[in-house]
């Protein structure tokens, strides 16, 4: 049998744009994706602080060492530039596989969203 379980996370990062007429997703820099073992296209789900919205969407790759966090298409209505959120991922695994994985979790900057 899998469970899912906490795989990722993105702790508290400061929205710099929304973009409600492209397709879909979240743009991450690309440092944020690779420090909490994202990939291009992965699930994740977005927790809003400021207004407790709560949804899921997907990853597109942004650009290195910008901090951006652009949340596009539909998603774009459900968050403010300035907006603080949390990104999750979870990861299908069997119940021994669980006893022992760690996730990763990355505390970036709150006001640059980058990686100190």
């Amino acid at each position: 049998m899998l469970i899912e379980v906490f795989k990722s996370k993105i702790h508290r990062v400061r929205v710099t744009a929304s973009d409600l007429d492209y397709i879909g997703s979240i743009t991450i820099d690309e440092d944020l994706i690779e420090a909490a073992g994202l990939i291009v296209g992965e699930r994740v789900y977005i927790v809003n602080v400021n207004n407790g919205e709560r949804f899921d969407t997907y990853v597109i790759k942004g650009k290195r060492k910008s901090g951006e966090i652009c949340l596009n298409g539909p998603a774009a209505r459900k968050v403010q530039k300035g907006d603080i959120v949390i990104i999750i991922a979870y990861a299908q695994m069997t119940q021994e596989e669980a006893k022992d994985f760690q996730p990763k979790i990355v505390f970036p900057d709150e006001t640059t969203n980058l990686l100190t």
